[in-house]
């Protein structure tokens, strides 16, 4: 079968989650016999279009406006065009293959023009993997007004990204109860978990960034990822606050987003010696950076409406290590954490008993025993072996609703 992959970031230029699990993704697929290619935007390369390969991927960038960290209006213009490039660039190329099947991901949700404009000259299947439901987090944070025009104006994108889908997976049974209520148009909607590669992770023998940092001894709280509006990285700050009366704990903090200035104000005004705060990093680093450190920190705005599950988990449950967060109300990452005793989840707000929490997981036996379960969680429901079957399924065997809300 070939398949193609659309995704607004991809690698080698993005070290994130969803670039590295859909680059998962198609490497799973090639091992089962599928051909796989990759359309992707970039806005650093030369030429209208360039190619390359990476682990038997063969991956087309196509000459665009920048999407990441840019400011709000030129994303917004330039994702309006995601589509409208990638026809212009690669309309040659569209026209001489074929593909049997279209994965795409959203965030953005900008291609849904593309995806239906090429599932009509390919007679495809549509897979919309869909990671977060914009702009309704940005509505439900007072980002936007409900009934701006600019709101109007992504809803109708929203529409047709959905629209142009023949199955949607949303994250969590609380998102599907949500999209079905919204967004029910004969659509097959389920459940589809974030994934990871399961391979055994290797041992760490090295401590450099621990020695690096002065953290020798120090039990380490680890945040990686993006620090913006939707994460509330202030919920950490006040976890950190109380814990530096515990001389043993110590919290990193790595990524960009919105919120760096807000945190580094927050460490200054409040004297935190318990909190080292680190740009991006690479994914080498990335990944030794899990291997040294202890426990895996997730948080999100209480103010979400809907319930994502923040990627970096996959990284900490491969790394065996015991997760701890607090998320919006109503969230089942809660429910799926705690179900395996993989790490302990609160709602946002809840800062007494989150602070409780982490001293719990200051005992070296706890956090052991604790991180071993995150790796089985991982590897019972994380994986990308299942979720590489449970995409093409659909399209592999005569339809049967599965979801409550499929027609």
């Amino acid at each position: 079968m070939k398949i193609l992959l659309i995704i607004d970031d991809y690698l080698p230029s993005s070290e994130k989650v969803s670039p590295k699990m859909m680059h998962e993704l198609a490497c799973e697929y090639i091992k089962q016999g599928h051909q796989v290619s990759v359309i992707t935007p970039n806005s650093d390369i030369n030429t209208g279009v360039d190619v390359l390969k990476i682990d038997g991927v063969m991956i087309y960038r196509y000459k665009s406006g920048g999407v990441k960290n840019v400011p709000r209006l030129t994303r917004a213009i330039n994702e309006t065009l995601l589509s409208y490039y990638a026809w212009k660039y690669l309309k040659t190329t569209f026209k001489k293959e074929k593909y049997d099947v279209i994965i795409y991901i959203s965030p953005s949700i900008f291609f849904g023009p593309l995806v239906y404009k090429l599932k009509k000259l390919w007679s495809a299947k549509s897979y919309l993997v869909l990671r977060d439901f914009f702009p309704q987090w940005v509505i439900d944070n007072g980002l936007l007004k409900k009934h701006s025009l600019i709101t109007y104006y992504f809803k109708l994108f929203e529409r047709i990204n959905y629209f142009a889908a023949d199955a949607i997976g949303v994250m969590s049974f609380n998102n599907l109860e949500w999209f079905g209520k919204y967004y029910r148009k004969n659509k097959y909607l389920e459940i589809l978990y974030n994934w990871s590669d399961t391979k055994p992770v290797i041992n760490c023998t090295s401590e450099k960034h621990r020695k690096s940092l002065g953290l020798n001894g120090k039990v380490v709280y680890f945040y990686g990822g993006n620090m913006g509006h939707a994460q509330d990285m202030m919920n950490l700050v006040r976890l950190a606050n109380y814990m530096s009366k515990k001389t043993e704990a110590h919290f990193v903090f790595v990524g960009n987003g919105d919120e760096v200035n807000l945190v580094k104000s927050a460490i200054l005004q409040y004297g935190l010696k318990n909190i080292t705060l680190l740009p991006s990093v690479n994914q080498e680093v990335y990944k030794e950076m899990l291997l040294e450190f202890d426990i895996g920190l997730i948080t999100l705005h209480k103010s979400h409406q809907t319930h994502n599950f923040p990627g970096k988990i996959l990284g900490y449950m491969a790394n065996k290590m015991p997760i701890l967060g607090s998320v919006n109300p109503g969230n089942d990452l809660k429910d799926v954490i705690e179900d395996f005793n993989a790490g302990y989840i609160c709602t946002n707000g809840e800062d007494d008993l989150l602070a409780r929490k982490a001293e719990k997981l200051l005992d070296k036996d706890c956090r052991t025993c604790i991180g071993l379960n995150a790796r089985k969680l991982l590897t019972d429901k994380f994986s990308v072996n299942q979720a590489s079957i449970q995409i093409l399924e659909k399209f592999n065997r005569p339809s049967k609703a599965n979801s409550k809300f499929a027609e």
